[in-house]
C-alpha cells in the first residue's frame, strides 16, 4: 500500500511538506505527520489500529440507526445494481445474436458499466452530503442527491476513471489463469453448489417468447447475474482502494487529480482501519450467506432432487426468494454502512479524533 501511494504520489504530483507544528491539516487536507502521531495508541498499527476500524464501522451503524432516511442510499443502490444485472443478461442475449461482433459489444458493455457507476458514486455524494449537513435531525437523503447535482462533471469523470480501471481488472481477471483464476472458480463453484443455485432449472425461464424459445430473462439468470456479481466484487475493491476520492470531491472541493492524490495519502494512513472495517462488514454478510447451510442441513442434500429435471415447487422458490432478498438487502445495508465509515475516517484523519469518539 506504501508503495502504490508513493507512485500515485511522484505521477500526480503530490509533494509531501514538512510536519508544521500544531497544524493537522496540509494544503491537501491530510494529516500531518506530526498530527498523525498523536492518535490514540500512536499512530496507525496494532491493536490501536482494529480498535479504530472496529469503531468506524459501530459508528456507522449508530449513525444509520440515528438516520433511516440513509436506508434509501441501499435501496436505490440496489435497484442501479438489479438494473445492471438485467442490462447484463441483455448483452448476453445480443452477443448470443450478434455472435461475429467483438468491438460493439465491449463498446456496450463499456456503457453499461459506466452507467452503473455513475448512477453509484452519484448517490454515494448525495450520501456523503446528508451526512455532513448541519442541520438539526435528520435530513432528508433526496436533498443530498439535489446537492451532489454541483459536482456532476467530477461525478461523471471519476465514474469514467472507475470503468476503465474496471473493464481492465476484469480483462486481466479473465484471462489469467494463476490466483485469480482459480479464486474465480471457486466462487462460482460455490454459488452454484448451495441450495437455491443459480442452475435451478433452465427450463423454469426458458419457455417464455423470444429468441430460439429463449427469453431476455433466461440470460439474465444465471448469466446476466453472474456477471453483475464479478462486477460488483471488482468495483467494491476499487471503492475500498479509493474510499477517498468522494469526500474530498464533495467536502473539500478538490478536482480528481487532487482528490485522488488526497485519498492515496488518506489511506496510507488509515489503510489498516479501512481494511479492518471492509473485513467485519464482509464477515457479517458472509455470516449470512453461510445461513444456507441450515437449509442444506435441514434437507439432507444440496440441491434437493426435485431441482434437478422438474419446476421447482413454489415453497422452494418462495424460500429461495426470501433467502436472496435477505442476503442483498444486508449487503447493500452494509455497504451503506462502509460509506458512512468511510466519512468518519476522512474526518478522523482531519481531526485526530478517533472514529465514533464523541
Amino acid at each position: 500500500m506504501t508503495k502504490t501511494s508513493e507512485i500515485a504520489e511522484h505521477w500526480l504530483g503530490l509533494c509531501r511538506k514538512p510536519p508544521v507544528v500544531n497544524t493537522l491539516l496540509t494544503d491537501t487536507g491530510i494529516l500531518s505527520e506530526s498530527a498523525h502521531e498523536g492518535l490514540p495508541d500512536g499512530g496507525s498499527g496494532g491493536s490501536g489500529t482494529i480498535r479504530r476500524g472496529i469503531g468506524s464501522a459501530l459508528s456507522g451503524m449508530r449513525t444509520l440507526n440515528r438516520n433511516r432516511q440513509l436506508l434509501w442510499f441501499a435501496l436505490l443502490a440496489g435497484l442501479v445494481l438489479a438494473g445492471n444485472t438485467i442490462g447484463y443478461g441483455i448483452l448476453w442475449y445480443i452477443g448470443w445474436i450478434l455472435a461475429d461482433e467483438t468491438i460493439l459489444p465491449l463498446v456496450l458493455r463499456f456503457s453499461l458499466e459506466f452507467a452503473t457507476l455513475f448512477c453509484l458514486v452519484f448517490l454515494l455524494a448525495g450520501l456523503v452530503l446528508n451526512i455532513s449537513s448541519k442541520k438539526e435531525g435528520s435530513a432528508s437523503f433526496f436533498e443530498g442527491l439535489s446537492g451532489a447535482k454541483k459536482y456532476l462533471k467530477a461525478i461523471l469523470l471519476w465514474s469514467f476513471v472507475l470503468a476503465f480501471a474496471g473493464m481492465l481488472l476484469n480483462r486481466i481477471f479473465f484471462y489469467s489463469d494463476g490466483f485469480f483464476w482459480h479464486f474465480s472458480s471457486f466462487f462460482t463453484g460455490t454459488l452454484t453448489q448451495f441450495p437455491f443455485t443459480l442452475t435451478l432449472n433452465p427450463s423454469t425461464f426458458a419457455e417464455i417468447p423470444g429468441y430460439g424459445g429463449r427469453s431476455v430473462l433466461f440470460w439474465t439468470y444465471p448469466y446476466g447475474f453472474m456477471d453483475a456479481l464479478i462486477f460488483s466484487a471488482i468495483h467494491l475493491l476499487l471503492f475500498i482502494l479509493t474510499a477517498f476520492v468522494v469526500p474530498f470531491i464533495i467536502l473539500e472541493q478538490k478536482n480528481i487529480r487532487d482528490a485522488v492524490a488526497g485519498s492515496f495519502a488518506t489511506m496510507k494512513k488509515t489503510g489498516g482501519e479501512v481494511a479492518v472495517c471492509a473485513v467485519l462488514l464482509g464477515i457479517i454478510v458472509f455470516a449470512v450467506f453461510l445461513t444456507y447451510l441450515l437449509v442444506q442441513a435441514a434437507h439432507g442434500m444440496v440441491t434437493p432432487p426435485n431441482l434437478l429435471y422438474a419446476r421447482p415447487t413454489d415453497a422452494w422458490i418462495a424460500l429461495g426468494i426470501i433467502y436472496y432478498f435477505a442476503l442483498f438487502g444486508v449487503a447493500f445495508v452494509m455497504a451503506t454502512v462502509g460509506g458512512i465509515a468511510a466519512l468518519d475516517l476522512f474526518t478522523s484523519a482531519k481531526t485526530g479524533k478517533m472514529p465514533g469518539s464523541s
